[in-house]
């Protein structure tokens, strides 16, 4: 690649600026690699007959251990869609406003999951529940390998607890689901006839401000052929409203096309299910105990809180390493 980018015509030729980005994180990679192998010979020609150094050496080696086996995530991060940015749609399931004030607590989880790892996040539609928290929220997560650390998240999410809406302070179960879809590039060919759209125009919900607007420009766009909806209120006007709909539209049939096309590649929204019992990927306990597992690797740990506040990054290599 390196000797692709000297050439004379280089600058000439489509996807000059996708090859140097490619360049650019394979260098990344193999400096970290050197990082790696250097400071272990540095490790090996110290003197180890001095216990306190003895002592020392282990420690940063143990550190090193936990680095590499982060950074050896990015090597399972290899099939075809995995270093796009993706929508992160969450919905309210079996549970009613318990369900909806769940939405709320999972849309807080993996915004703070973006703010800890440097990931970007836009709101593309927000509706709020009718008593409390939020009915279903759609936002795009943008930065390299968004999606391929976020497929993981793709499923039904269940949470146990004592429920504050509940004057019996009895135990509730409730859930929501969530979907993650590549946000594809702008050439993706889809050809979408007006005689299988149902576009509807309707009053945005929330809070208002910078994030979502409250003027009657919001717009639903149903494909009526394939049953599929998406939504968009994010912007202030209507035209553009649309156009963020066709193109969230157009990824989701695309996903669909490819599925159809290549069986091995179904699993990449994970299979559809009914949101209610016994199908959830996760389960969050806070009552009677305290625990979150994950249903697929078993992977579990008991603090509940340090998860729903975006410490996701256990589950995500589990579950990639399990797929491997």
């Amino acid at each position: 690649m390196e000797k692709e980018v000297i050439k004379e015509d280089f600058w000439n030729k489509e996807g000059s600026n996708k090859v140097i980005s490619e360049l650019s994180e394979l260098k990344k990679i193999k400096d970290k690699i050197l990082y790696f192998e250097n400071a272990l010979e540095i490790k090996k020609e110290l003197n180890e007959e001095d216990e306190e150094l003895k002592k020392i050496i282990i420690s940063e080696i143990n550190k090193l251990e936990i680095e590499v086996n982060s950074f050896e995530t990015l090597t399972l991060l290899n099939k075809e869609f995995d270093d796009m940015d993706c929508v992160l749609e969450i919905h309210s399931g079996a549970g009613g406003t318990e369900s909806c004030d769940w939405v709320n607590m999972l849309y807080r989880m993996y915004t703070r999951w973006c703010e800890k790892n440097n990931y970007k996040c836009e709101i593309i539609d927000f509706q709020q529940g009718e008593e409390v928290g939020i009915k279903s929220v759609s936002f795009i997560v943008k930065g390299k390998y968004a999606y391929g650390y976020l497929k993981s998240e793709s499923g039904v999410h269940r949470l146990i607890r004592i429920s504050p809406f509940d004057s019996n302070k009895r135990r509730h179960t409730t859930f929501a689901s969530v979907e993650i879809i590549p946000q594809f590039e702008d050439k993706i060919e889809i050809d979408l006839k007006e005689e299988d759209l149902k576009i509807d125009v309707y009053r945005s919900s929330g809070a208002g401000g910078q994030s979502v607007n409250t003027t009657d420009s919001a717009v639903r766009i149903t494909h009526i052929p394939t049953k599929t909806v998406v939504t968009c209120q994010n912007e202030r006007s209507q035209i553009k409203n649309k156009e963020k709909a066709l193109e969230l539209l157009k990824n989701k049939l695309y996903l669909k096309k490819i599925e159809e096309r290549d069986e091995e590649l179904r699993k990449i929204r994970g299979n559809k299910v009914e949101i209610n019992f016994g199908s959830q990927i996760r389960s969050y306990v806070m009552h009677p105990y305290s625990m979150v597992k994950d249903h697929r690797t078993n992977y579990e740990t008991s603090n509940v809180y340090d998860v729903l506040d975006g410490n996701l990054n256990a589950f995500i290599e589990a579950y990639l390493r399990e797929v491997k």
